[in-house]
């Protein structure tokens, strides 16, 4: 462990780390012990029942992610981090345009965090720039930069934190700011001053659970990944199972419907960097415009976007499912042909997920 700088407060230092990070585009910074003991039980009992689906490496890691000093050794301190990222642009009733985009289903529904820039690349050099301005301050030390990129349990560690609480659908919530922003964390071997946890203010309110297509929150704090639809159409490699497909929608990368719900979101605040704001066309495609793009101008489209890793195959079985959801509402717009020309060329997985969407309406 190092040792702060002789006449280097704390407290100050805190300061300071917050006027750097709102600099960089962050909102809020909070610092963690690493003792997350009173977490184990919890994440092996979900492990246990197989909610993290097919994301077998949460289970490789275990209990790593409950112990940051395993993770990195030395650390003794998580420094954490909240960037905004509604689009700067984001208009007042913003949730009542998602709903409506939702009810359309000839339209496409990305989620909201993923219409951008990919988040990972924009906190993680930031995160790395606040360090560097650290390093400067106090000298020399051991730290490493996280932005969901490895077993860390970010939204405990923001809870004790005080970046916000753990609300009933598992989201890091605050009561200024709701639930769209993104966590960072850069572990530290500095004995840096904790900040306070944030207290839960979810009450009874479980709109969450309700509001879920899919029912994938089992429990108030409970989540089955396997019935996640952002699980399901990114996370997911396989066939989308049968009996899920319906409540899908027009959902094609991600869902976002237990955060439009969440009343704390009438709070959220929109972005303070350019970043995040919607690339043309997410913010407003049709799926036929996207079920035309060939891998080349999806590769195209989606450079520097967080959607470009499930590649072109999974985006064309989601476009498929969505395809087949309009066909039940009613809604062709040219999708039946675009599936029947599709189909004698396409994978054995794809082939399958167009002979369900066809025999949707």
């Amino acid at each position: 462990m190092k040792v702060l700088k002789s006449g280097l407060d704390g407290a100050a230092l805190l300061v300071q780390l917050r006027g750097w990070a709102e600099a960089e585009g962050f909102s809020q910074i909070g610092v963690a012990d690493v003792d997350l003991g009173s977490a184990e039980a919890g994440l092996l009992a979900w492990l246990s029942n197989g909610f993290h689906g097919a994301m077998d490496y949460m289970a490789a890691h275990g209990l790593k992610r409950a112990r940051p000093a395993e993770l990195v050794p030395g650390t003794v301190r998580v420094i954490t981090a909240r960037m905004d990222y509604l689009p700067r642009a984001t208009p007042e009733g913003w949730q009542a345009i998602e709903w409506q985009r939702l009810a359309r289903p000839a339209d496409a529904a990305v989620s909201i965090y993923a219409r951008g820039r990919d988040y990972h690349k924009v906190l993680r050099n930031r995160l790395q720039h606040v360090a560097d301005k650290l390093a400067a301050a106090v000298g020399p030390f051991g730290h490493r930069v996280f932005t969901d990129s490895a077993p860390v349990l970010e939204v405990e560690l923001a809870s004790r934190s005080g970046i916000g609480w753990r609300g009933k659908h598992t989201l890091t919530l605050h009561r200024e700011a709701g639930s769209m922003f993104f966590l960072g964390e850069i572990y530290v071997d500095l004995p840096l001053p904790v900040t306070a946890p944030a207290q839960a203010h979810c009450g009874s309110c479980t709109a969450c659970l309700e509001v879920c297509p899919t029912q994938a929150i089992v429990a108030p704090y409970r989540l089955d990944a396997r019935r996640c639809i952002s699980y399901l159409t990114i996370e997911h490699d396989g066939a989308i199972p049968v009996e899920l497909r319906a409540a899908i929608g027009n959902r094609i990368y991600g869902c976002d419907d237990c955060q439009l719900v969440c009343p704390w979101n009438k709070y959220a605040r929109r972005a303070t960097l350019p970043d995040f704001d919607p690339r043309a066309p997410l913010g407003r495609a049709t799926l036929l415009e996207l079920w035309r793009w060939d891998e080349a101008e999806f590769l195209h489209r989606t450079e520097g976007s967080a959607i470009r890793r499930i590649g072109h195959a999974r985006w064309r079985r989601n476009l498929a499912v969505a395809m087949g959801n309009a066909l039940r509402a009613g809604v062709d717009d040219g999708l039946r042909a675009a599936l029947v020309a599709a189909r004698e060329g396409a994978s054995e997985l794809l082939r399958e997920h167009i002979d369900w969407a066809l025999g949707q309406g």
